[in-house]
């Protein structure tokens, strides 16, 4: 009983002393066979994938009771590049080598509780053989706890730190415990994840709430085994799955599945210490980033001694590109970018010197070095500033771009300051624009990264205002304002404050010029302090002695902010009260598009415009165009997570008919992000005080006299003040303004100087025509990446997964010129208004764009994933000579025929999977995704010797789309003709996947082709010839032919409506005079030829002429177009006549001697007393080609789905054959009532509400004239 009872005891204190918490013993050698991989596609059969794998076997030494050593052996690495049962893992010989001999050498790292820390390896261990141990030591960070088996905590790990959900399950039997950890990626606090290029994109939280674009999770499941010394894992299995679209993952994704596993080998007691040489600490278990600047994620080339393949690479694309942009070479400029940013700075110099002496690659050199983001491009542009060995355009480019495209950390932005101090900066006002608006961008994208802000980034142009201030120099406050609002830091507030009435806290008197920048200064900080803005805005809006333009600048403002329901409400209380038609007008035209708005962006405030668009609509809601404007069109959709918006303002006031301020700007929405597209402005400053409140003989018809009563007033324009700008100008980019400039008095009168007919040899066009004549030949070229937008996130392997968008542009235009002046000039450039203008040139203008989108693993040793290339080329080439004589009013060009076929534009891409390493980059995998995409056509990329090729089963699958088509239009006239050729491969699984419309082979092109010409064509004359000229008899003859049947036209086509007949007599009357009563030889007033030249054989061709003979009140032309050659009588005859503004009709016949077929149009307006004004337009035909009639068929057939949509309504009733005709009837001063007739049906619809003048409503009820068209166009 004693020994059961001891035997008892013994196993109790054996179960006490056994712990689950994981420990490993120093005295102990522990062994792991490990496997990673990850692989990347869209997991859809029959699709390729990419991936890569590395199996290993681990072994781990004590040091001492926390610190242990790690070292792996026996490594496999392999890629995969295929499909999915078809091929297989492929071994990397001498990757696998490469990372071996890392991977073997001791990391030493501590472990206590279940948690590693402190990693320590030898310095020449790369971060990403770093990496890939922490994925490994990733296994070993798990936290158990016996007295819960369900639990959650926060805690470090390879993501960062994240939350992380654990549930454990003890075995009853071997006491085994199984954990299963779910980490929370997406929810990070401190996420091991870097965005790049995405400063100026807006995040857009209400989107994230529709959908996301990348979804991930991951989890683990460990086998731990309780000892003495603690639980030990014995195996454990890592699973990361992604899901990722460019649009909503709803709507179908890419895939990536990372998966690793560890099992227990053995446990062994420790036979000798492990020796180890010096280490240095790599940091904690959190991913760290490797230089991703230099890994660019879609090539791999060898970066060992980068100076001389820049150099020479730099010659390739110079030479290349010299005369027309080679499409086959612009993706070298992404290698090109890669060399530079792996290059250190004295080499960077040395290319200077070896590059600047050659003005090609000298260009070449510095538009590519911008993209050298770090200290180095400062440094480089400092010496430059310095040394003053570039020109002022030149700095002006690079540093726009090299600024914008500059990491934003402290230490740059502090050593950015120098540019605003250096005299260089200050020898020319564009560029001193530039330096201080591009800082103010920097300082834009540091306050994006760094949460709050520090003061000290932006004090330089808070100073630069205060000092503008107190000198009350008003182009400096404007640019500093300007700079302020680029930098959009809350912190300028303050400083802003003081340039604003009513909110200074000293009284200030600025003109409207400065406090228009003022106000505009806070755009962008309303993103970030929305209360102050809101305060600011609120105070100016309200002050009604303020200039009509500020009011409406800061009510722009105030709805940047989103102003709750309560400040929309307050709003609309106090425009009830407002008395300036401008200001209501810009307010509620603002509020209405709000209120139609279906962008996330706007989810809240559209319900709160809409409330405020009810209740102002009765009294403002039909105010006319007349009056300042705010317009706004968007669109989103749910699936896609894309959408864009468009805004127009027009900021007009009382005192002035010209407006103030005109302004246009896009946004473009995407995967959770709001990106300002171009915006442009124009400030009209000298102009508006011009033309004042009234133009003198201006009607608004937009007629001749129109056109001349502005230009009367614009010949005044010496008249304005020398200290003001006659106009401004401004345009953005992604939010930044890069660009402003005053047009003043001075830069006009240097403009008409140089173009004046009595300028002589002093004038700058008298040296561009001597240049001509010597002869000119002049290139320039321009890549640029318009974009670089990039993002880092650690896996669960220790490999980053990269999500990348690069998108490059490569431009060119050649010109090659040389001119003949005859006679010469002598003395003035009046000249030339007697003289014959020869010119000889021929030139290319084009540009190359290439898209890539990569989604996959990068690191500097190798890279797998998915990636979209798309090449987007237009090339136009041109080769003619000219001759001009002015005397003569004729313009005459000879083109060469076309000899070969020539592609103009096209757009091809395709998606492919992607296996690289850096020990063989030249034999990089590309494999289409879609199997389907290498046909008899065989699209191939070539990346070295390997081309992957599906089998031939696998290309035929019953869900494949692969539609080819080919247009043609060719003239055998001219023998060339215009093809547009289209080609697609798709294939679908589900349909309701929009990303599968995107995905496989796309080519589309516009080709010139020589086409089987009537005659050779020795060349295509082309001639403009706007004197009066005579034509034959035969073109009498014509005409009067032409007359006759016009005049049985206007008996067979009659408007319906017999209030029309009053209106139809008097120009009836007119026609028939005209009809009869000239005998004369007629002359062209315009005639133009396009012939095809055969040597001494007649032309081949057409010939234009119009005839214009003008009666009181009647306007009658004609236009007469033959085609010239033998045996052709085919001819176009148009006879138009517009009478007095009350009547317009064409006839229109064409064919054989303008016989064939025939058709009529017709337009009147009639407001006879008693009556509303009315407009009537009618189109008859009676005879037209079958193809016409077939359009018009398909037309039709839309049109009551639209005029449903529209909210027409349609009536089915038997109208006129061959006919429509459409009634539009000024109901009311507000509204009008439309009416449509086609032959089978009627659509219609009353009271379009149609916002028009007061003014031009009471001049249609008084008007008993039936000439009212004058009242009804401004209307």
């Amino acid at each position: 009983m004693q020994g059961l009872l001891f035997c008892c005891l013994v196993a109790l204190a054996t179960c006490q002393s056994v712990h689950y918490e994981l420990s490993l013993n120093p005295k102990k050698t522990y062994e792991y066979k490990y496997e990673g991989g990850v692989n990347f596609g869209l997991g859809a059969p029959n699709l390729a994938e990419s991936g890569v794998r590395m199996t290993c076997k681990v072994k781990i030494v004590g040091v001492s009771a926390q610190t242990f050593i790690l070292q792996a052996s026996n490594l496999v690495f392999e890629e995969f590049n295929g499909f999915p049962g078809k091929n297989t893992y492929n071994a990397s010989p001498k990757l696998t080598q490469r990372i071996a001999a890392q991977l073997i050498k001791p990391f030493m790292f501590n472990y206590a509780g279940g948690h590693v820390s402190d990693i320590h390896a030898s310095a020449e261990i790369s971060d990403t053989v770093v990496n890939i141990v922490r994925g490994i030591l990733g296994f070993f960070q798990v936290t158990v706890k016996t007295t819960q088996r369900i639990y959650e905590l926060e805690e470090v790990g390879i993501h960062g730190k994240c939350q992380s959900n654990y549930a454990t399950e003890e075995n009853m039997e071997t006491k085994d415990m199984t954990i299963t950890q779910v980490v929370d990626v997406s929810g990070c606090r401190e996420k091991a994840a870097i965005y790049r290029g995405m400063a100026t994109a807006v995040l857009d939280k209400i989107s994230k709430q529709r959908g996301e674009s990348v979804i991930s999770t991951v989890r683990y499941v460990y086998n731990v085994k309780p000892t003495e010394e603690g639980g030990l894992i014995t195996q454990a299995h890592g699973l990361e799955r992604q899901h990722f679209s460019p649009f909503n993952v709803k709507g179908g994704s890419f895939k990536m599945q990372a998966m690793k596993e560890m099992v227990l080998l053995g446990v062994s007691d420790t036979a000798r210490a492990v020796m180890f040489g010096p280490m240095e600490s790599k940091g904690n278990l959190v991913y760290k980033f490797v230089n991703a600047e230099a890994n660019v994620p879609i090539m791999m080339q060898n970066l060992d001694d980068p100076l001389p393949k820049a150099v020479e690479l730099i010659k390739h694309l110079a030479e290349a590109n010299k005369y027309e942009i080679d499409s086959a070479t612009t993706e070298d400029t992404i290698k090109l970018y890669q060399l530079l940013r792996v290059m250190p700075y004295e080499e960077l110099e040395a290319m200077w010197r070896q590059l600047s002496g050659n003005e090609e690659h000298r260009r070449w050199f510095l538009d590519m070095i911008v993209e050298v983001s770090d200290a180095r491009i400062l440094k480089f542009l400092e010496v430059r500033f310095q040394a003053g060995d570039i020109s002022v355009i030149e700095a002006g480019e690079i540093l726009l771009l090299a600024i914008n495209h500059l990491q934003a950390i402290p230490e740059l932005v502090e050593m950015a300051k120098m540019f605003l101090n250096m005299p260089f900066s200050k020898s020319n006002i564009y560029l001193w624009h530039t330096v201080v608006l591009t800082y103010g961008s920097l300082v834009y994208k540091h306050c994006a990264y760094y949460t709050p802000c520090p003061i000290n980034a932006v004090q330089p142009l808070l100073n630069m205002a205060m000092e503008s201030l107190r000198n009350g120099n008003e182009a400096d406050m404007v640019i500093a304002l300007k700079a302020l609002g680029n930098a959009g830091h809350p912190g300028s507030i303050k400083t802003i404050m003081r340039f604003l009435p009513g909110v200074a806290a000293t009284p200030v008197d600025l003109p409207p010029r400065v406090l228009s920048a003022a106000v505009q200064s806070m755009r962008l900080i309303a993103a970030r302090d929305p209360h102050s803005v809101q305060d600011i805005t609120m105070s100016l809006f309200l002050q009604k002695n303020l200039p009509t333009e500020i009011r409406m600048l800061a009510f722009m403002i105030l709805f940047d902010t989103k102003p709750p329901l309560a400040l929309v409400s307050t709003v609309t209380a106090h425009l009830q009260e407002e008395k300036d038609l401008h200001v209501i007008s810009f307010a509620y035209s603002y509020l209405r598009s709000f209120a139609r708005s279906s962008t996330p962006e706007n989810h809240f405030l559209s319900i709160a415009c809409n409330v405020a668009v009810k209740i102002l609509a009765p009294k403002f809601g039909r105010l006319s165009y007349h009056y300042s404007k705010a317009m706004r069109m968007d669109w989103f959709n749910d699936d896609f997570l894309i959408g864009t918006a468009a805004e127009v303002f027009m900021l007009r006031s009382a005192t002035n008919i010209f407006p103030t301020e005109i302004m246009m700007k896009g946004k473009f929405f995407f995967i959770g992000r709001i990106l300002q597209l171009m915006e442009l402005g124009i400030r009209a400053e000298g102009i508006k005080e011009l033309f004042g409140t009234s133009i003198p003989g201006f009607t608004g018809d937009l007629s001749f006299s129109d056109f001349q009563a502005i230009f009367n007033v614009l010949q005044n324009w010496e008249i304005l003040p020398n200290d003001k700008p006659l106009l401004s100008a401004f345009s953005r980019a992604s939010g930044q303004e890069w660009f402003f400039a005053d047009i003043n008095k001075d830069f006009i009168q240097n403009i008409i100087r140089a173009v004046t007919p009595s300028a002589g040899k002093e004038s700058p066009l008298w040296a561009v025509i001597e240049d001509l004549q010597r002869g000119v030949s002049w290139h320039w070229t321009k890549p640029f990446l318009i974009f670089e937008v990039r993002y880092f996130q650690a896996t669960t392997l220790g490999l980053p997964l990269e999500i990348s968008k690069y998108y490059e542009s490569v431009n060119g235009i050649t010109v090659n010129a040389k001119a003949a002046v005859n006679p010469p000039l002598t003395e003035h450039l009046a000249q030339l208004l007697n003289s014959e203008i020869s010119l000889e040139t021929d030139g290319f203008i084009g540009f190359t764009k290439d898209l890539w989108v990569f989604y996959g693993i990068n690191t500097d040793l190798f890279q797998c994933g998915s990636e979209l290339k798309s090449k987007m080329p237009l090339a136009i080439p041109w080769k003619f000579s000219a001759k001009i004589n002015v005397r003569e009013k004729k313009f005459e060009l000879d083109f060469l025929p076309c000899k070969k076929e020539f592609e103009v534009f096209s757009v091809s891409s395709n998606v492919y999977a992607v296996t690289r390493n850096i020990e063989e980059p030249t034999l990089a995998k590309m494999t289409p995704i879609m199997p389907n995409a290498i046909d008899s056509n065989d699209e191939v990329v070539h990346m070295g010797p390997t081309v992957v090729r599906p089998e031939p089963e696998q290309m035929l699958t019953p869900n494949t789309w692969h539609p080819i088509a080919k247009m043609c239009a060719e003239s055998n006239i001219y023998g060339a003709g215009l093809c547009v050729e289209s080609e697609l491969r798709r294939e679908y699984y589900h349909e309701e996947y929009p990303l599968y419309y995107f995905l496989g082979y796309t080519h589309l092109a516009f080709k010139v082709v020589p086409a089987q010409a009537i005659k050779a064509v020795d060349k295509i004359h082309f001639e403009v010839n706007a004197g009066p000229s005579r034509h034959p008899m035969s073109a009498r003859q014509l005409l009067d032919t032409l007359r006759r049947l016009s005049k049985e036209a206007t008996q067979r086509v009659r408007l319906s409506s017999d209030s029309a007949s009053s209106v139809r007599g008097s120009p009836n009357n007119h026609q028939d005079y005209l009809m009869e009563g000239w005998n004369s030889t007629p002359e062209a007033v315009f005639n133009i030829k396009a012939f095809a030249m055969s040597g001494n054989q007649k032309p081949e061709g057409y010939d234009a002429a119009i005839y214009y003979t003008p009666e009181a009140n009647i306007q009658n032309a004609q236009l007469i177009v033959s085609q010239v050659g033998e045996d052709t009588n085919w001819k176009m005859c148009v006879d138009t006549i517009v009478h007095a503004h009350a009547e317009a009709k064409a006839h229109i016949r064409w064919g054989a001697e303008c016989q064939t077929y025939e058709m009529s149009m017709r337009g009147a307006t009639a407001h006879l007393p008693g009556s509303k004004p009315t407009l009537k337009a009618k189109v008859h035909w009676a005879r037209i080609p079958e193809t016409m009639a077939d359009m018009g068929r398909g037309i039709e057939s839309y049109i009551p789905g639209m005029a449903f949509l529209l909210g027409f309504s349609e009536q089915h009733e038997r109208n006129a054959k061959q006919e429509v005709s459409a009634s539009v009837v000024a109901a009311s001063a507000d509204s009008i009532d439309m009416k449509i007739k086609f032959p089978e049906y009627t659509v219609f619809r009353q009271a379009i509400p149609v916002p028009l003048p007061p003014a031009s409503f009471l001049e249609f009820q008084q008007d008993i004239r039936n000439t009212t068209i004058d009242s009804f166009g401004r209307a």
